[in-house]
């Protein structure tokens, strides 16, 4: 026949939805179905051997169908069911009629048409129904759809059709059917209007709970469904106890395990003697059956009546029956539910459902459309992170290009806190997480650093610990606006009382990457013999006074910090280099510390005043220390400070100081960010001529300070450190040097502060000590400047001792830190620089000491590290090894040596 709907028999014995091959021909030319269609009620509508399934008043009058509008689509709707031996198979597959309230009638030929055959389906937010009917000459009548939208609807017709169990014909309107519809429609509305502002009450109580959650036994042969681990969940079959409690299952996988009581979420009714084998069957057909939507119609008819259902109830209202596959259905769509029901109480694995109230329900959908939103925001990221990852090194998006939209920036944050681990609460750990498993990344901050490093935000050699302690690396806006201000003003309080010493010669020494220089040296022989130093001190107190908003800043950083690859100074940079640094033949401000020595080194005479100097000579240490081995007579004052620096080794040995001089390795990284960037190394020897003379010196300066502070009761922060009971003979068999040092360093004690007075300094061999010397990079020496300064002028002192104390404890914590981080940046790079080295080359090693057996913690005389490696047997301490690198990887911090054999 014309227009005929066909069948689709590829599951013989399963409800099929109405399927049209003809559309066009069907609903008429020019009609178009829309596309997405979701499918409410359908028929078969051809079936050898099938009985019609109608409603018990399908041919009553209109006003039979004013009860309910799902009873009304009930008899609407003619459905088919295949008979196997008398038995019904299958069930409404859309619909959510029980079974039970069908009668079957009398059974159809093959070819017959049915009397009536109605869809209903959705097109957004509009309702659709269409449908076939027989004519009178026997053929079929197509119809237009009739469209529900809004309380209105479009193309009433009038149709006539014949009942299956009578032959007489009676005619009804379209229009009649549609009038009931909305005003269910418009009833339900109502309803759901009026309880959208109250909690529903379920009609429930402790008995009939108890009743519904009947716990069920586990025994040999059920269907199971049991939580395999937090993120799996599958279907078993039960084999045989495995103790007193537990099972032995074999699950949808082909695995037999054991499982606990607890891991049970549901035992899947009617499914006895289940064959394992069947299992994934058994899935394909729940998942063919699986349809999110019926929940909410079972929603409706549940709140109407203020109700609870188990899945195997739910499974008779959605489904028409109970059979094992439909209550499974019923039991993962409940389970999985997030909108419509509520877990009310559960016994094992079964549970009871109740629906939420309409203001939940319309909350929960507002819940989950922000998360579907969230979710397509965060899958873009990530094709975001993937397409950063894969393009070249230098077509990678900026750092800046990262912060430019808040809710990628929000996400990239999360990602570097866990790289540093430094979350500031759960919500950055979870984000960060998800980012890295949706990645394929495992969730450690290791792998977060290098997925950062992959897309371009972080630099190959990033250095983590900078952000760790969360160094201040710029300076706000404001504090550079005061910075310039200063520089402009140049204020001096001291100018009237400033000495003059611009005649003498001055030398400022000091590391060649040095960025500002705080102090510089000038010495003279005196008529008696006697030596006569003066150590001339940056003022930068003459430029910032204490409270002001340059000195806040300074005090919160504490120090500057000095790295490999860059240094962060305590003031800006402009500042410091223009306005406080010494400066080469350019009158400088200064506090000078003049001291007269005797002729056993020991000190005669001191004074401190500020003074204006004229730097003669900016040299290295190599520099300098090549012209006091040149020994020039042009250089006569060079010469004085290094028999002056002698002296005072000489006078402190002799006053119990012992000596920690050793190798101390420098670095400088140009272009840190560059995948490969330039590394330039070299070893100070503290032994150094010239290193030494600039540390006597320094040390003289601290002297000198204490006991001036100490005569004239100026609180200062004084340093000292309690002689150790060391017998330095005990390592007399040791070789001197780097050897012994090491030795002895380790037998010390930590420093003491005191901000009354000078305490003995043990192991320097003074009776006290200041730092002063840097005013410009350590905050400690510019709080001794003010308050010196201020004892100069004749002020009161800004400071009292209890607040000196007070502000050291957080200045010196924050020289801590940079300590560690100076410490940790030298490590990382001078392993980066061992990995690029040729394998076959050899260092000279010195063996130190012996950790534990023939391991042995050795010196790298080119490299001036300490490392371990495991050396022959014959060898010493204090021998010298040549050692190979074996293994190096900066960012994980691990170095391994080889001791080179020699072959004899």
């Amino acid at each position: 026949m014309a227009g005929e709907p066909e069948i689709d028999d590829q599951k013989p014995g399963h409800k099929k939805l109405l399927t049209h091959s003809h559309p066009d021909e069907f609903f008429g030319e020019g009609y178009n179905r829309p596309p997405e269609i979701r499918r409410l009620a359908g028929a078969d509508l051809r079936q050898a051997k099938t009985e019609v399934v109608a409603g018990e008043d399908c041919t009553s009058t209109t006003d039979r169908f004013q009860s309910s509008l799902w009873k009304q689509l009930d008899r609407l709707t003619v459905l088919y069911r295949r008979v196997d031996g008398g038995q019904h198979t299958g069930g409404l597959m859309k619909g959510i009629i029980p079974e039970g309230r069908w009668r079957t009638t009398s059974a159809r030929t093959e070819n017959e048409p049915p009397p009536l055959s109605f869809l209903l389906w959705k097109e957004g937010r509009r309702s659709i129904i269409e449908g076939t009917f027989r004519t009178d000459d026997g053929g079929p009548k197509r119809t237009r759809p009739v469209i529900l939208s809004s309380g209105r609807y479009t193309q009433p017709l009038v149709f006539r059709y014949s009942n299956a169990k009578t032959p007489a014909r009676r005619g009804y309107s379209v229009q009649s059917f549609v009038d009931s519809v909305i005003k269910e429609f418009e009833a339900l509305r109502r309803r759901r209007t009026i309880r959208a502002s109250n909690k529903s009450v379920l009609k429930s109580n402790k008995e009939l709970v108890d009743d519904k959650l009947r716990k069920q036994v586990l025994q040999k042969g059920l269907l199971l469904e049991f939580k395999k681990d937090a993120e799996r969940i599958l279907l078993a079959v039960a084999q045989k106890p495995d103790g007193r409690r537990n099972w032995i299952v074999s699950d949808q996988n082909g695995v037999t395990t054991s499982i606990k009581p607890q891991q049970i979420t549901y035992i899947v009714p009617g499914a006895d003697n289940f064959n394992a084998a069947e299992i994934l069957d058994f899935i394909q057909r729940a998942q063919n059956n699986l349809d999110p939507s019926l929940l909410e119609f079972a929603w409706l008819e549940l709140l109407e009546g203020n109700k609870s259902v188990t899945a195997e109830e739910l499974a008779e209202m959605i489904f028409g029956g109970a059979e094992p596959v439909e209550s499974y259905c019923a039991h993962l769509l409940l389970s999985r539910d997030e909108v419509y029901f509520t877990v009310l109480d559960s016994k094992g694995s079964s549970s009871i459902y109740g629906p939420r109230s309409t203001a939940q329900v319309e909350e929960m959908k507002r819940k989950i459309i922000a998360k579907e939103a969230a979710e397509k925001e965060f899958q873009e990221f990530i094709q975001l992170l993937k397409s950063a990852k894969a393009m070249p090194p230098r077509g990678k998006p900026s750092k800046c290009s990262w912060k430019a939209e808040d809710k990628i920036w929000h996400k990239i944050e999360s990602l570097e806190a866990f790289a540093i681990e430094a979350c500031k609460d759960d919500g950055q750990k979870n984000t960060a997480g998800a980012i890295l498993k949706a990645m394929g990344l495992a969730k450690i901050p290791a792998s977060a650093v290098n997925l950062l490093i992959d897309i371009g935000y972080f630099p190959v050699h990033v250095n983590l610990d900078l952000l760790k302690f969360n160094i201040r690396t710029n300076y706000p806006d404001h504090i550079l606006s005061a910075a310039e201000r200063l520089l402009q003003e140049s204020p001096d309080p001291d100018k009237d009382d400033r000495i003059d010493l611009t005649h003498l010669k001055v030398y400022a020494i000091d590391v060649d990457e040095a960025d500002e220089l705080d102090d510089a040296l000038s010495a003279t022989k005196l008529q008696d013999g006697r030596i006569k130093v003066w150590i001339h001190v940056a003022d930068p107190a003459s430029l910032v006074e204490p409270g002001s908003m340059i000195d806040r800043e300074a005090l919160q950083r504490g120090t500057s910090v000095f790295l490999p690859t860059a240094t962060y100074p305590m003031f800006p940079e402009k500042l410091a280099m223009e306005g406080m640094s010494l400066k080469q033949g350019t009158n400088c401000r200064a506090v000078t510390v003049s001291v007269v020595l005797h002729s056993d080194g020991s000190i005669a005479e001191y004074e401190v005043y500020n003074s204006i100097i004229k730097p003669t000579y900016m040299l290295t240490y190599e520099s300098a220390s090549e012209l006091l081995h040149l020994n020039l007579e042009e250089e006569l004052e060079l010469r004085t400070l290094g028999e002056a620096a002698r002296l005072r080794l000489q006078w402190r040995r002799g006053q119990g100081a012992i000596e920690t001089g050793s190798f101390e390795p420098r670095i400088k990284v140009e272009n840190p960010d560059d995948p490969e960037p330039s590394i330039r190394l070299y070893v100070e020897d503290q032994a150094d001529p010239a290193m030494r003379l600039v540390s006597e010196m320094m040390i003289l300066c601290g002297e000198a300070l204490a006991t001036y502070g100490s005569a004239n009761k100026i609180p200062l922060p004084y340093r000292g450190q309690p002689q150790s009971k060391i017998d330095t003979s005990a390592y007399d068999h040791l070789p001197e040097g780097p050897v012994r040092s090491s030795a002895i360093v380790k037998l010390m004690r930590a420093a003491e502060m005191d901000y009354r007075k000078a305490i003995r300094h043990g192991i320097l061999g003074i009776p006290g000590y200041v730092q002063f010397t840097s005013p410009i990079r350590r905050y400690m020496d510019l709080l001794a400047h003010y308050q010196v300064k201020a004892f100069l002028r004749g002020d009161a002192l800004p400071f009292t001792s209890g607040q000196l104390e007070g502000m050291a404890a957080s200045v010196n914590m924050n020289a801590r830190i940079a300590k560690k981080l100076f410490s940790s940046s030298l490590r990382y790079w001078i392993l980066e620089y061992l990995r690029r080295q040729p394998k076959q080359r050899k260092f000279r090693a010195l063996i130190l000491k012996f950790v534990k057996d023939r391991n042995a913690l050795l010196l790298l005389l080119e490299v001036g590290f300490q490392a371990s490696a495991w050396v022959s047997i014959g060898s010493h301490v204090g021998d010298e090894v040549e050692v190979r690198v074996d293994e190096a990887h900066p960012r994980d911090d691990i170095i391994s040596f080889k001791e080179v054999v020699k072959v004899t």
